[in-house]
């Protein structure tokens, strides 16, 4: 999570609020009071202490629910039982974002979710000879207050014609190489679904066209504002 965000959430936070981290096991945010996620309790903390100083942990092993997110079953929690939820790089990880996201917004009043940019999962060669993380499932749009995911299609990773180099990579600020979305009252979400070739390649080449030269002058787009009342409505 981008430090600036994560100071935000903690200075909008009263200490009365009930918060969520879905899907943070590996980096829990210590101000949350309830975690879930796939990993233990135990194994907390996976990728460090960025976030994580056990003496301010405010969740526990009672309040760390270790379950699949994706299962299509309800999580353990009631409507609205959460003043804020944070879910952050997760999305782009999990096999059923358009689900994970019905949760989010039935759980909680108002949350934060941040994903990899396409300026990023478009980019060549900076983890190892292929776009983007390896591990990442979605290429992720997000336009106004709707998050629109697109399988992430093998093809894009052998021409050059679909992804940016590794220097182009390298010139991205932090800001650029993520989407921020602040949500309240809810946000949109949707899958895209390609059905035929030329399409896909469109999408994928005409994102590269469009963005290849000038892109550290570009101001990252298409945030949702924190507080504004955005409409709540679920994808298919």
């Amino acid at each position: 999570m981008l430090e600036a965000s994560r100071a935000q959430i903690l200075e909008r936070l009263r200490n009365a609020d009930l918060v969520l981290d879905v899907g943070g096991g590996a980096n829990p945010l210590a101000r949350a009071d309830w975690v879930i996620d796939l990993m233990a309790y135990g194994d907390r903390g996976l990728y460090g202490d960025v976030d994580r100083d056990p003496s301010d942990e405010r969740f526990s092993a009672a309040t760390w629910v270790q379950r699949d997110i994706c299962d299509r079953q309800r999580w353990p929690f009631e409507d609205r039982q959460f003043d804020f939820v944070v879910c952050s790089h997760t999305l782009e990880d999990v096999r059923d974002p358009i689900w994970v996201c019905s949760e989010l917004t039935r759980v909680a009043r108002a949350g934060y979710v941040e994903v990899p940019s396409r300026l990023e999962e478009q980019s060549f060669g900076f983890q190892g000879p292929w776009a983007g993380w390896g591990h990442h499932r979605w290429l992720i749009d997000l336009e106004g207050d709707e998050l629109t995911f697109v399988f992430k299609h093998h093809v894009l990773h052998n021409r050059p014609t679909d992804h940016f180099s590794a220097e182009f990579h390298a010139q991205l600020s932090a800001q650029q190489r993520v989407h921020q979305l602040w949500w309240q009252g809810g946000f949109r979400y949707r899958e895209r679904v390609f059905m035929d070739a030329p399409s896909l390649d469109a999408y994928l080449a005409d994102f590269v066209t469009a963005n290849a030269t000038n892109v550290a002058a570009k101001p990252v787009s298409g945030r949702g504002r924190l507080g504004a009342r955005l409409r709540s409505r679920g994808g298919q």
